[in-house]
């Protein structure tokens, strides 16, 4: 059976209440778990931890692609603004901790999609900016959605016929499901706004061109179980997981004949992988 592609994805560090429980915890929607999972791919939970904000490969060494989910405001020190009051409740640790995986992953080509605030941690990880509270700036009104749900929350977005956005989602018009309040100001370097919401023209997708898979969605793929979005990330991870395996198995049958006469015989698995 072959592997499957391992997805790392950044969980929420908020407190919550389970069972008898009410306390600090590392947690994330069940949904992107299950989108990941329809897709062929393997789920592995990453949680905010200093030390990897230091060394992330540690833990990037592990996984095949890269998803930044959801969840709390950037703190706007990261990009070099002031507080605005709008801003709800940053939690440093850990924007500084998906920050610092964001820019290993980008340079080592591992496969990103950020989703919501992980399409906004994108932007910043790339030196760009956000609107801290889009109703003040352009009228954009999903902060006025439903708390804790994605009723009425539906928008089209216009995507660039041919990018790398409108192929994960298979069409360049593309009905989406977004809840949010801020949203990209100043565009990070190197990235191509390639979705706008036709509502008010807000960028809602960002990717890097030339760089593999480097896509930022301000919709929520994983509350559609229609959206290939997910699959797409899944997809590209796939190919990087093969890739990988097949250089470090040229290199080790190249530097020790034994390696090679094992590397061969067990081999045959990642060229069958689709």
């Amino acid at each position: 059976m072959a592997r499957r592609p391992v997805i790392g994805v950044c969980t929420a560090l908020e407190r919550a209440q389970w069972s008898v429980w009410d306390q600090q915890a590392a947690l994330i929607p069940t949904n992107y778990l299950d989108a990941v999972r329809r897709a062929g791919g393997f789920a592995l939970l990453l949680a905010p931890d200093p030390a990897l904000a230091r060394a992330p490969d540690e833990a990037l060494d592990l996984v095949d692609g890269l998803l930044l989910v959801g969840g709390a405001d950037i703190d706007p020190a990261s990009y070099g603004a002031p507080l605005d009051p709008a801003t709800i409740d940053p939690v440093p640790e850990r924007d500084a901790f998906e920050l610092a995986l964001t820019r290993r992953a980008l340079e080592r080509g591992i496969p990103l999609l950020g989703i919501c605030r992980g399409m906004q941690l994108l932007n910043v990880a790339l030196g760009g900016t956000l609107h801290q509270h889009l109703p003040d700036r352009l009228g954009h009104r999903d902060h006025l959605r439903a708390r804790g749900s994605f009723e009425g929350a539906d928008h089209d977005v216009e995507l660039t016929p041919g990018s790398l956005a409108a192929r994960a989602a298979g069409e360049a018009l593309h009905g989406t499901k977004s809840h949010h309040h801020q949203g990209v100001d100043r565009v990070g370097r190197g990235l191509l706004v390639t979705g706008i919401a036709t509502l008010d023209g807000l960028p809602e997708a960002l990717e890097l061109p030339d760089a593999g898979f480097v896509l930022g969605v301000q919709w929520h793929p994983e509350a559609d179980e229609r959206s290939r979005v997910i699959g797409a990330l899944v997809a590209a991870a796939r190919d990087y997981g093969s890739a990988t395996t097949a250089s470090s198995s040229t290199s080790a049958s190249r530097g020790n004949p034994a390696t090679a006469t094992a590397t061969r015989a067990g081999g045959s698995l990642s060229k069958n992988e689709p």
